[in-house]
């Protein structure tokens, strides 16, 4: 990819994180569908499959819910499908298969025909060969934005869709729905958990 595409791209990943109206729909949207009746909107079934097993590679089921618990591959599918202009929807698909073609010519088979620990040298790969994300300031990156590869691109959305669900709002960060009174002097250990409002 040269450097305006990525620097498009990246762009386009920036209007993603302001479009809060169109997020909650799409979260909303998620809430209710069942996991066995899920059609994919924007993806094929293939590439669902792929998104789904990499979300769950990241965001395993534990002592809290797991990424597809939360749907988040569902609401990836739907980011793609209505936040993503047709150039960067065929950047998604570009990136799906060249990730698959990596697979095979350095493990034999596609990701999700991996086993378990080669998938696991596969998304090491991926982490260590990815760009970070620049630091902003409400909102505003700060410095030279550089591309950050789809990998990353991949999980910063799954990591927006599973922080940002109902379930995991209100059951695993703290919540208090009606906040009371401001206390701004209270020790670090009686705060707990990051809080989801």
């Amino acid at each position: 990819m040269d450097r305006r595409k990525a620097l498009k791209f990246t762009g386009s990943m920036a209007a993603l994180a302001v479009s809060g109206p169109s997020l909650l729909s799409l979260l909303q949207s998620c809430k209710n569908e069942a996991r066995m009746d899920w059609q994919p909107i924007f993806l094929t079934m293939d590439e669902a499959a792929f998104v789904s097993k990499i979300v769950d590679m990241i965001l395993p089921r534990t002592e809290t819910p797991g990424a597809l618990d939360v749907k988040t591959d569902i609401f990836i599918d739907k980011v793609y499908a209505n936040l993503y202009d047709t150039d960067a929807q065929e950047h998604v698909r570009k990136e799906i298969e060249k990730f698959n073609q990596d697979c095979i010519a350095d493990f034999g088979d596609s990701f999700v025909n991996l086993s378990e620990s080669d998938q696991i040298k596969v998304l090491q790969k991926a982490e260590e060969n990815s760009g970070q994300f620049g630091s902003g300031v409400w909102g505003t990156t700060v410095g030279k934005p550089e591309p950050v590869g789809f990998y990353r691109s991949l999980k910063s959305t799954a990591l927006w869709g599973y922080f940002t669900s109902q379930e995991i709002g209100e059951n695993v960060l703290n919540y208090d729905p009606i906040p009371g009174g401001y206390n701004g002097c209270i020790p670090l250990s009686e705060v707990g958990n990051k809080w989801s409002l």
